[in-house]
This record gives C-alpha cells, sequence and structure tokens, in this order.
C-alpha cells in the first residue's frame, strides 16, 4: 500500500534534509515530481543539461538534481547519489557496455561507502517505447537497456563484500513504465502520473520508517507490542492451555464409562449420562477460540506477514456485487413467522443486506463517489433508527429497566471491540459505530427510565401519560439541538477523564462530535416512530393480518405513492450532491424521510409483510460482527486498503478471504452470546460484584492505557 504524502507531511519527514537526484533527463523528471509533493507550486524551468537546486527554507529541505547522463569520472568525483547514463552517446555498442562496467566497479565502493552514513537508491533504467523513438534515439533499445541494468545490479550486490549491499535497488520505476510507457509522448520520458507514482513511492520508502502511516504498508518496522498486548496474549494462551487440558481430561472420563452388553440381546448399551456443560468449560473454549482468533486478527493487519493493497473505485466494481447479493437475497425467501410492522425476521433482513452493501462499499472504495456516500449515509442512519426503535419498543411495551437488562445490551454491543482495543492497540474510538450506539441506547435507557418512568401498561388510556412521554422526547430534541450547535459544549463534556479515553481519537474529540452530530436525529426519529407506530396498533387501526394491506385499500395506495415519490426524491438529491459538507449538513434532517418510505413501501402490502430474505436475515443476525471485523480481517491497514492472502489473483484472494472473515463474524457472534450467558447472572447481588469488578478492571485498563502514552 501507498501512502499520499501532503505537503505538510512530505515537509516534516524531511526537514533538515539534503536529497540528491544524479543521472540524466529521466532521473530529472522523477526529481521535479518529488519535489512537487514538497511545493506543488515547483515549475519546470531551466537548463535542462545542467544542475537544478531547490531549498524550502520553512522546513530547511534542500533538493539537488545533478546532472551526469554518464557513469565516468565527473560522475565519481561527485560522490553523494547518482542513477542514470545514456545509452544513446555512445550509440549502443557493446565496448560502451565494458567501459560502464569498468566505470560502475570503481564507483561502487564509493557508494557502498556513502550508504552506511546515508540513504542510497539506485534506480534501474526504465523501460522505452521502441517504435515512437526518434531517429537519432533508435540505438536505446529494452534489450540493451537490460543488459545496462543486469550489470548495476550483479556489481553493486556483489560490493558489499559477503554481505548484504546497502545500496538500496529502486526497481518499482522500471515495473511501472513497462505498464504505462506506450502512453509515452516520445518512446522515452514516462507520462506525468507515472512520475507522480514513482516520486510517492520514493516518499514512502524514505519517510514511511520516520512518520509510519498506518497506510504506508512497506518500509516500515512492525510495531513493539505494548504492555496490554503482552499481557492479552498470555491471557489467551493461558486460556488455549487450560481448555486442552480440561479437555483432555473430560476425555478421559468418556472413555471410563465403557458401553455394557444387554444379557437379553446381546447388543450393547451406552450407558446414558447426562454431562451439561459447565460455566467453565464454556469460558475456557470460548476463550480458547477467541484467542486463535485474535492471533489470526494481528496477523493480518499487525505482523506484517500478509500483503495489503490500496482500494481503487469503480463503478463495476460496486455495482456488479450489488447486483449479485440482490439476486441471491430474492432466490432465498422465506415466510415470515409474524405479520407485524417491522417483525423481527424483517430487521434481521434489513440489517442483513444494509451490511453487505457496506461492505461492498467499504471494498470498492465508493466513498470517493458522492451519491453512494449519501446513500450509504442514509443506511448509517437506519442502523441508528432501528437502535431508535427497538430499544424504545422494548423498554415502553416491557417495562424492563433491570440492571441485567443494560448489561447483557451493552456486553453484546462492546466485547468484540474491547477486545479489538487491546490485542490491535486501538482507541475505542476508532470502531466509531460501537460507540455511537452505545451512547445512543444509554440515552434511550436514561430518557426513559428517568422519574417519571412511563410504560405502555401504564399509560393504557390515559391521554395524560401519552403526553407525559412526549415531553420526554421534546427535551431529549433540546438537548440534542443545544450540543449539535455548541461544539464548546460538547467537547467539554467528552473530554472529562475517563470519557476522553474512550472517545478521544488523535489527542481530541472533534472526530467523535462529527460522527454524533452527522446522526443526531435519527435515533430520536426512531423512538417518535415507535411510539406513533405502538399507539396505533394498540387502538388496532393498523391491519396486521397476513396478506392484508396495512390500512384501507385507499389510504394504503395513496401512503404508497407518497413513500415512492419521497423515496425516488431523496435518491435524485443525494445522487446531485456536489458538495460533501455541505450535504452532510442537510443530511441529519432529511435521512429520516427515505427510511420511513423504505419501511412503509415494505410493510404496507401485506404480500410483502409476509415474506422475508433469509439469505440476508441470516448476516443481518451477525451484522455487528461484520461491520467490526471488516477492519482488519477483510480490508486491511485499519479499512484503508484490502488484505491480501493470495496475491496476483484478486478473485480467488477475495473469495477466499471472504469465507474466512464470514466464518470469524459468524463465531465470534456465537462465542459473545455464550460468554454473556455465563458472566452476566440474573441474580442482582452476584451482577453487581461481577460490575464493581469489571469497573475496576476497566479502570486500571485507562490507567495503565494513560502511563504507556506518557
Amino acid at each position: 500500500m501507498m501512502h499520499k504524502y501532503k505537503m505538510s507531511e512530505a515537509k516534516n519527514c524531511l526537514v533538515d534534509k539534503h536529497i540528491a537526484f544524479i543521472g540524466d533527463s529521466r532521473i530529472r523528471q522523477l526529481f521535479y515530481s518529488f519535489v512537487k509533493i514538497i511545493n506543488p507550486q515547483f515549475k519546470e524551468e531551466g537548463n535542462k543539461h545542467e544542475n537544478i537546486p531547490f531549498e524550502d527554507k520553512t522546513a530547511s529541505v534542500k533538493v539537488d538534481f545533478l546532472w551526469h547522463p554518464e557513469v565516468n569520472g565527473s560522475m565519481k568525483q561527485c560522490i553523494k547519489v547518482w542513477t542514470e547514463w545514456s545509452i544513446k552517446i555512445h550509440n549502443g555498442s557493446e565496448e560502451a557496455l565494458a567501459q560502464y562496467r569498468m566505470n560502475i566497479t570503481s564507483i561502487a565502493p564509493l557508494l557502498e561507502k556513502l550508504a552506511k552514513t546515508s540513504d542510497v537508491y539506485w534506480v534501474l533504467q526504465d523501460p522505452v517505447y521502441e517504435d515512437l523513438l526518434s531517429e537519432n534515439r533508435k540505438m536505446i533499445t529494452n534489450e540493451k537497456i537490460d543488459a545496462y541494468n543486469e550489470v548495476a545490479v550483479s556489481i553493486l550486490n556483489s560490493s558489499a563484500r559477503n554481505s548484504k549491499s546497502n545500496v538500496k535497488l529502486f526497481s518499482v520505476s522500471k515495473l511501472i513504465a513497462q505498464e504505462t510507457i506506450m502512453e509515452s509522448l516520445d518512446g522515452l520520458h514516462l507520462p506525468e502520473s507515472s512520475r507522480e507514482t514513482s516520486a510517492m513511492i520514493l516518499m514512502n520508502v524514505y519517510c514511511n520508517k520516520v512518520l509510519k502511516p498506518v497506510d504506508g504498508s512497506c518500509c516500515q518496522p512492525r510495531p513493539p507490542l505494548t504492555l496490554i498486548q503482552k499481557l492479552a496474549a498470555c491471557f489467551f494462551t493461558l486460556s488455549i492451555i487450560g481448555y486442552l487440558i480440561f479437555y483432555a481430561i473430560h476425555r478421559n472420563a468418556h472413555r471410563k464409562n465403557k458401553p455394557c452388553t444387554d444379557l437379553e440381546s446381546g447388543e450393547e448399551k451406552k450407558t446414558l449420562l447426562n454431562t451439561p456443560v459447565s460455566s467453565l468449560e464454556t469460558l475456557l473454549q470460548s476463550f480458547c477460540k477467541l484467542g486463535l482468533i485474535m492471533a489470526y486478527f494481528y496477523m493480518c493487519d499487525r505482523a506484517n506477514l500478509f500483503m495489503k493493497e490500496n482500494k481503487f473505485y469503480t463503478h463495476s466494481s460496486f455495482f456488479i456485487p450489488i447486483i449479485y447479493i440482490l439476486v441471491l437475497g430474492i432466490f432465498y425467501n422465506e415466510n415470515t413467522k409474524e405479520t407485524k410492522v417491522l417483525n423481527r425476521e424483517q430487521t434481521d433482513e434489513w440489517k442483513g443486506w444494509m451490511q453487505l452493501v457496506i461492505l461492498i462499499y467499504h471494498i470498492s472504495g465508493a466513498s470517493t463517489f458522492l451519491p453512494v456516500y449519501m446513500h450509504i449515509r442514509v443506511l448509517v442512519a437506519a442502523y441508528l433508527f432501528q437502535t431508535g426503535y427497538g430499544h424504545f419498543s422494548y423498554f415502553w411495551v416491557k417495562g424492563d429497566f433491570g440492571i441485567h437488562r443494560v448489561c447483557q445490551v451493552l456486553f453484546r454491543l462492546n466485547f468484540l471491540v474491547v477486545v479489538l482495543c487491546i490485542v490491535m492497540d486501538r482507541p475505542y474510538q476508532f470502531y466509531y459505530f460501537v460507540p455511537l450506539v452505545t451512547v445512543w441506547f444509554m440515552v434511550i435507557y436514561v430518557t426513559l427510565a428517568l422519574w417519571p418512568q412511563i410504560i405502555q401498561k401504564k399509560a393504557n388510556g390515559n391521554c395524560l401519560w401519552h403526553l407525559g412521554l412526549l415531553l420526554k422526547l421534546a427535551f431529549l430534541l433540546l438537548c440534542i439541538c443545544f450540543l449539535a450547535y455548541s461544539q464548546g459544549a460538547f467537547e467539554k463534556i467528552f473530554s472529562l477523564w475517563p470519557l476522553s479515553k474512550c472517545f478521544e481519537l488523535n489527542g481530541n474529540v472533534h472526530e467523535w462530535w462529527f460522527r454524533w452530530r452527522l446522526d443526531r436525529y435519527v435515533v430520536f426519529h426512531g423512538m417518535l416512530f415507535a411510539f406513533i407506530y405502538l399507539a396505533l396498533q394498540r387502538r388496532q387501526i393498523l391491519s396486521e393480518g397476513k396478506g392484508e394491506p396495512l390500512f384501507s385499500n385507499k389510504i394504503s395506495n395513496f401512503l404508497l405513492f407518497i413513500s415512492v415519490v419521497s423515496f425516488l426524491t431523496y435518491s435524485i438529491w443525494a445522487s446531485s450532491c456536489k458538495n460533501k459538507a455541505e450535504c452532510n449538513e442537510l443530511h441529519p434532517s432529511v435521512s429520516v424521510v427515505q427510511i420511513v418510505a423504505f419501511i412503509l413501501i415494505r410493510n404496507i402490502p401485506g404480500y410483502a409483510r409476509s415474506v422475508y430474505s433469509s439469505f440476508f436475515a441470516w448476516f443481518g443476525k451477525i451484522s455487528l460482527e461484520l461491520f467490526i471485523c471488516q477492519y482488519h480481517i477483510w480490508l486491511a491497514a485499519d479499512t484503508r486498503g484490502i488484505l491480501v492472502l493470495i496475491p496476483g489473483n484478486p478473485t480467488l484472494n477475495i473469495i477466499v478471504s471472504t469465507f474466512i472473515f464470514v466464518c470469524v463474524a459468524h463465531e465470534i457472534s456465537q462465542i459473545t452470546t455464550d460468554l454473556a450467558q455465563v458472566l452476566i447472572p440474573k441474580d442482582n447481588p452476584s451482577l453487581l460484584r461481577r460490575l464493581a469488578c469489571t469497573v475496576a478492571f476497566f479502570c486500571g485498563l485507562l490507567l495503565l492505557s494513560s502511563v504507556q502514552d506518557k
């Protein structure tokens, strides 16, 4: 993966450095492209056959081009860095190649000596496009260029005297030229885009080890393990060993229970033993599997074991997979167990297809295409809408505000992310969606649990209680508006310890404020929709029987027409967006239009409400795990690139990595469920004791993290 260095990053990396490019006109091209990373305004001026200096006084960076088209005594005198030669001057003769061998042999020890104190890169000669070469360059052939390159490589590699040469071969420019030299104007010089890529790679080669960008996968060492990571590795190792010992003992115990023979029939009859799985076995087995999975996570995205590649967006790479999964989703359909609006199968289906679309969006790099970005923003908002709808419905109908319910939800949402924060050494806010749904769940809980607690059973038939709940929701909306338009107050709240440790990213909470503000109203919209729907359902205004339209035919047809028009209107607006910042500003207020339109289109017709896609619903049940796991074992470099398990075969690579990714997500979902049953008891005294231990553990973890940061 190649990190695209900005001007400020380049200056920061090269401060107080002196860089020299030595060679002919093609190295001069590389020099210009390199300098333009530091100063995009730099113009290609001056005599072509003389030295060209460049200096940026703000960063004390000096970059020089030294005109030395041949390897000769003049270049030897220069003794800094060098690269190219000119076949043309000597008409491509064999004598010139022999002379070149002698010259490079004499200069190689000097380069080796210089490379002990400086970085020296030998740029292999690029191929040419012989058909476009002018008559006075026809003697420059790719065969002769290869011969010169072979001489340079063999002599430089042998000059280090039985050890690895300190002079680094920069061969990537040659590889780029092989693919793009056909676009050259004269057959000799590379097109500007190729030069810029070579220069950016050269910047990566030198600067990645200095600035350590996440999306620069070459030329930087593996990050050292933190104390927390080492402790996590010890814990998982002990869990694996413990489970293996437990399994061996358990297996031996089963072997002792040999089958006995029935005296009448002469057949073997097994002794029936009622051996329920113990809590200890569940814990050891779950942490054993989780330890192996986390090792795979670490190898994929931290250990530099597998390659990574940049994303390159094309319309086909996004829309063709979308069509493919749509066909699969329609093919696998079943009847729902119940026909209520947003029943469990339907919400799983909704989450499933949205998650698959988001995954395709991420791996294809479609965020660069604004219409797709705006529609994906609606899908993220729809997840949060379901958060508001689902949790409000639960608390309103069941009135269960117990600590057990809160712990279950928080554990289900946060378990995987907390483990990844420890193993992958990433802040909690890095996995932004989980903090978002966690905070909104707590907001919903506090809003409804605080006095006066108003639930459906209590409010039944009493308009005052309904009015009281609406006042609560109005107060919540007022608080949301205040925080949305008061960035200072928001940042002060979340900059307090320990909240700051959870919500800071790169030393501030600005990213958290941006993420929260982007979908600030949609959870409220979900709560309000749930309240209206449950009130209509309670008064039996809705017809939710199998095959029946939700309202009378006239009202159903009218609402369907309005919904379709609203849905398409939003899509047309999103597709015509020209400025991401302006569209993001409007998005929180208007995203609910397309969400509610979709719900009505999906639920008003009785036949549509009575079926669901089992394919999408299966993915919907593990949607949270899919969203989180993609960061490290499907994508790479913290979502900025693509994981490459099988180099050179993109199709096979995506099939294999996707299969492993989905299996891991499914397994983690099961592990989370198993651990929740063991770690979150239903009796309050035990639960409070474990909760106190958990709080103490996290306080210790935050303190240890603070010490490490210092």
